[in-house]
Parts: C-alpha cells; structure tokens; sequence
C-alpha cells in the first residue's frame, strides 16, 4: 500500500514539484513584471506559507465555514433579525460597509488573481490563487448577509452604481487602484500589510464586536467567520516582508518605501472605519482612539520590532496618526454631516448620552472643540435649519478625502499641502500624502478627482448637489439627508410601538 503523504509532503509537491522552467520562452519573457520594481529574489523556494495549505485541506476549511455561516445568515433572516438590532441609525455603518468595503474585498480577489500570475515561484502563485479565492468569498459573504436589509430600509440599492461615482467612495476606491496599477510585490505589499494588517484587524475586530452588540448578527457571523481567513492573510503578508528582505539587502530600501506609503494610505482609509465605531454604532464597545491603541500602537509596533533586525523602521509619520487619534472620527463626522445631501446613508448630530460617551472617552479635545460644534448644529436642527453645505468639498490629490483634517500640531488650522508637477498644482491633506505625491507625481495627477468630473459636467450633466444625487440613484431625505424624520426612522418607531402593544401572548 502507498504510503499517505503528510500536510508537509503534500503543499511541497504542489509548490515545488509540479512546477517546471519554461524551454519555449525564456523565463524573463514570461514572468516580465516581478524585476521591474527593483525586488531581487535569490531563491523563490525560500518561499514559505506558513500554513502549507494543499487545494484539497483548503476546500475542506472553507466548506465547513460555509455550511456554519449560511445555516447563521438563514436563521437570521427567518426570525426577523432586522427587529433585533440596537436602533436603525445603525444601519448607516452597514451602509457604509457595503458601498465601501465589499467593493474593495472583490477588488482584492482581481488584483490576487493578477499578481500571482507575476511571479515565476510557485509558492507564491498558489498563496495569491488561494487569496484571491479568499477574497471572493468575502465579497459574497457579505453582500448575502447585507441583502436582508435591502428588504425593509432605504439606501441598500446600487451599491456597485455607487462606487465608481459617489464622491466619498473615491476615498476607498482610489487606495485599491493605486495598489493594482503598481507592481506585484508592491500590490502584496500593499494589501497584505496596509489592507490587512492595518486596516481589516480593525475593521474585523472592534467593529464586528459593535455589530454583535448592536443585535447585527448576520455581520458578526461573516465578520467572524472572515476573520480567520485575514489572520492567515496577515501571517503570510508578514512572511511576504520578510521573504522579500531575506533575499537581498537591496531590497531593504524598497520594501520600507512601502510601508511607509501603504501605511498613511490605510491609516487615512481608516478614518472612516474609526467614524463609524464612534457615531454610527448606537451602543458603543469602545472607541477609536482606544482600538487604535490596542491594535496598532501595541500590535503594530511589535510587528516592527520584529522586522527591525533586517533594517526596517516604523514606518514615517506613525507619530501624527498617534497625535490625531483624539480628533480624527469627529472632524470626519461633522463632514459627513454637513454633505449629507450627497451620501446614500443618514447622519444626525449624538444625542445627550453619546455625547457623554464621546467626552468620557475623548476628554478635553472633545469638550472644547467638537463638542461645541455639535451642540451648535443640533439648535439649528430645533430651529428647523439643519445645516448642509451644498457644493462638494475639495479633496486630497492622493488620499481623496475632503481636506477637512487639522495640522497634527495645531488643531485650529486646516492640513493643506500645495505640490506641483507637469506645470500643475494640486492640493494634498497632509505631509504623508504630499510625500507619496512627490515620490510619483505622474501617477498622481492622473488620479481621477469627483468632485472635480462632477463640476466639469461629467456626472450625468449635473448642475447642482441635488441633480447629482440623483445621477447616483438617490432619492432627496430618503436614501440621504437627516436621520431623524426620515422613512428609515419613521418605519424603525412604527416597528419599536407595535412591538410595545403587542398582547403578551402573541408569539
């Protein structure tokens, strides 16, 4: 009888044996791009997933998951789940989930698929081909838990129409075209430092624990279940670093390079991740400046410790993200707020309770520069003029976020950094994106900018805020504008009275 091969035997003759040099085609001819970036790679067969998953364990991990998560989602669905949720304001995170986020997880199955076709190590082929399936579940996952709701609240619609034109997805969407124009070692880079370790672990961990205590559990379940599938990304996207460090010293200079871009990329994509665990999450678990600190500053900087011994540093401007943990989700907020008119998702101003929250956990940086503010617009709303800022904002040339953030030093002065290439000038939101500009401004001045197609009359012809909305899809104080007063709310305090005078035993 045939000896059984182990784990170990197996995932070896899956990335080494089956492979073979090409003798048709030099092997630079066709694996062109994994040179071109200036990685050096001594040995592809240094290449080593931690995990050594074989096809055949893989398929047996993920359908075990799946049976467990669709028997969760059914059950979710059949009981009414939407009835069980915390208050319909929470629906706007999910919103901004789906418009958001799901789009990038789709994104990241194209662009494995696309760079694991780059490499000539098979190692590395087999890890993206199994991350690029990864990230395709995730993307249907979520869209399936999410489609319940579609069922019973506005703004669930068109989230794919939404993505390639609503002004504030450019803020995602622009950090995921800037990772698959660039070159396969700067896409895993990128993804699986930047995206994953960086910005999922939060987004995965504290969020999702929000979801589960704001009743969503058809989000915890996916969340959890995906979960599993990004620590594996995290450890192999670690062991990418170091693979790419170990082969040649002159690749110490690029690598850090990275993370130093990738880094600013995702910690500015995360301003909207920490926004939503501070106003979008009716109960609250903790806040951003303290899920930032558990799981970055504590977290991330053991990571960099680790890497210190081949040359690595944490990565530049690490310090200004610490100094804007305080102010980062309420300047984000307030903006949001004020372009109501233009979101597919409600916003309101906290209510006294949540404003205590935010002053607990915020303190005096709260108290005397947000606080008042929100305070400001909440009596403009009870003298019937809640505020919006009808004209869209101007954004960051590499980021795309509205340049609404302070100087890291000096909170009372807008961040706005001029750069200039080809003859023009354009407009960064702070020394980190300004430096990523430097580094390849032909890149960046062909970034596509809404809000600037919007005013040049490629939105559909839109003349103002309000035909743009509607060249999105969006229904004027349905799909956006106020919360309070809207359907949403409207149809949640009909659902909370019912349930109030239904007889007792009445199932």
């Amino acid at each position: 009888m045939a000896k059984k091969l182990g784990l170990k035997e197996r995932y070896a003759l899956l990335t080494r044996g089956l492979d073979w040099e090409t003798t048709y085609q030099p092997m630079d001819a066709v694996f062109p791009y994994d040179q071109y970036e200036g990685i050096k790679i001594k040995d592809w067969d240094a290449w080593a997933d931690p995990f050594r998953l074989t096809m055949d364990a893989y398929w047996k991990y993920q359908s075990e998951k799946e049976r467990k998560l669709y028997a969760i989602l059914d059950a979710f669905q059949q009981n009414n789940g939407q009835l069980n949720i915390s208050d319909a304001r929470y629906l706007s995170a999910v919103k901004l989930w789906l418009q958001g986020i799901t789009p990038l997880e789709y994104a990241a199955h194209r662009g494995f698929a696309h760079a694991g076709r780059a490499f000539r190590g098979a190692g590395a082929r087999i890890a993206c081909q199994m991350q690029s399936i990864d990230e395709l579940r995730h993307a249907q996952t979520q869209l399936h838990a999410f489609s319940h709701y579609n069922k019973f609240f506005n703004g669930f619609h068109g989230f794919a129409h939404m993505r390639d034109r609503a002004w504030y997805l450019s803020i995602p969407k622009s950090f995921f075209e800037d990772a698959m124009t660039a070159g396969p070692f700067e896409f895993v880079t990128s993804i699986s430092f930047a995206f994953e370790y960086v910005l999922t672990n939060l987004l995965f961990m504290p969020f999702v624990s929000g979801a589960a205590y704001n009743g969503d559990m058809a989000t915890t379940t996916f969340g959890f279940s995906a979960q599993s599938d990004e620590s594996r990304h995290m450890t192999l996207g670690l062991e990418v670093v170091k693979f790419m460090l170990q082969q040649h010293e002159d690749n110490v200079p690029i690598v850090q390079g990275w993370l130093d871009k990738w880094f600013w990329r995702g910690y500015r994509l995360l301003g909207l991740v920490g926004t939503m665990m501070d106003y979008m999450l009716p109960k609250k678990v903790m806040s951003w400046a303290e899920a930032w600190g558990i799981y970055w500053e504590e977290n991330g900087a053991a990571l960099f410790h680790d890497l210190g011994r081949y040359g690595i540093r944490l990565p530049k401007h690490h310090e200004v993200a610490a100094k804007e943990k305080h102010r980062l989700t309420h300047e984000m907020w307030i903006t949001l707020y004020q372009y109501g008119n233009a979101l597919s998702l409600h916003t309101w101003v906290p209510d006294d309770e949540e404003i205590a929250w935010l002053s607990e956990k915020y303190g005096a940086t709260f108290d005397t520069l947000y606080k008042p503010r929100l305070l400001f617009l909440r009596e403009r709303e009870q003298r019937g003029e809640r505020y919006y800022n009808n004209r869209l904002p101007m954004v960051c040339q590499v980021c795309q976020i509205p340049m609404f953030y302070t100087e890291p030093d000096d909170p009372l002065t807008q961040s706005v950094r001029i750069v200039e290439a080809a003859g023009t000038r354009h407009h960064c939101c702070s020394d980190g994106c300004a430096d990523i500009f430097n580094h390849e401004p032909m890149k960046y001045v062909q970034a596509l900018i809404p809000p600037q197609q919007i005013y040049r009359g490629e939105a559909g012809g839109a003349r103002d805020i309000f035909e743009y909305a509607a060249w999105l899809h969006l229904e004027r104080d349905v799909d956006t504008g106020e919360y309070r007063g809207s359907p949403d709310q409207k149809q949640w305090d009909a659902w909370q009275e019912a349930h109030k005078t239904k007889p007792a035993n009445v199932a």
